[in-house]
């Protein structure tokens, strides 16, 4: 016996039609106190936006600008995560060094240049952040000295490593209703902690 199927209904696109997209919707404002979840970026809800090393910084300034982000993943052409890249990077003084070390010009300036490699990159597991608090990311991030941690998954024997998300001191101190005024990460810290007091 076959079986039937029927044509689904179907029509035109209409004029101005959009479409979903992943969307986290994390408190809009947290204390210490707070599950550090909350101020994840969880890429099993959003997407991680990314780039590779052979585009040059433009390429990755307007990729940011445009996706309304501060930092791209940097991967090769299997989506192995070999570093990242930040705002601070592109408006850094590192641009500047590798112009002044190797003659080229800014339009030159490529994404492996600036970014930060993996290897340097720190990383929390998702096991020990599900039990933190958000003044324990904030702790964490000031013993690295980093401005971000990427967050991954306890991988099974013999399989690689996965990045679940990442932690961002831009992210925790906009919910946490803090103003830097610096982009140095120890002034940054004690900023925080000043108006976190008051």
């Amino acid at each position: 016996m076959s079986e039937i199927y029927h044509q689904i209904l179907s029509g035109r696109l209409e004029s101005g039609a959009t479409f979903h997209k992943p969307v986290q919707n994390l408190p809009e404002r947290v204390t210490m106190n707070n599950p550090a979840m909350d101020v994840m970026t969880d890429f099993k809800v959003v997407t991680a936006y990314t780039i590779f090393p052979l585009e040059s910084i433009d390429d990755a300034h307007q990729k940011m600008v445009h996706r309304g982000v501060r930092m791209l993943l940097v991967v090769d052409a299997k989506n192995t995560l070999l570093g990242l890249v930040t705002s601070t990077d592109l408006m850094g003084e590192k641009p500047m060094q590798v112009i002044q070390n190797t003659g080229c010009k800014h339009a030159e300036v490529l994404v492996r240049d600036i970014m930060t490699p993996s290897d340097r990159l720190e990383v929390v597991c998702m096991v020990d952040l599900a039990g933190a608090r958000v003044g324990d990311v904030l702790a964490t991030l000031k013993a690295t000295g980093r401005q971000h941690a990427l967050v991954v998954d306890r991988p099974q024997a013999g399989q690689a490593q996965k990045v679940r998300g990442i932690l961002s001191m831009t992210q925790l101190t906009r919910q946490l209703g803090v103003t830097l005024e610096t982009p140095e990460i120890a002034r940054t810290f004690s900023e925080i902690e000043t108006q976190l007091a008051n």
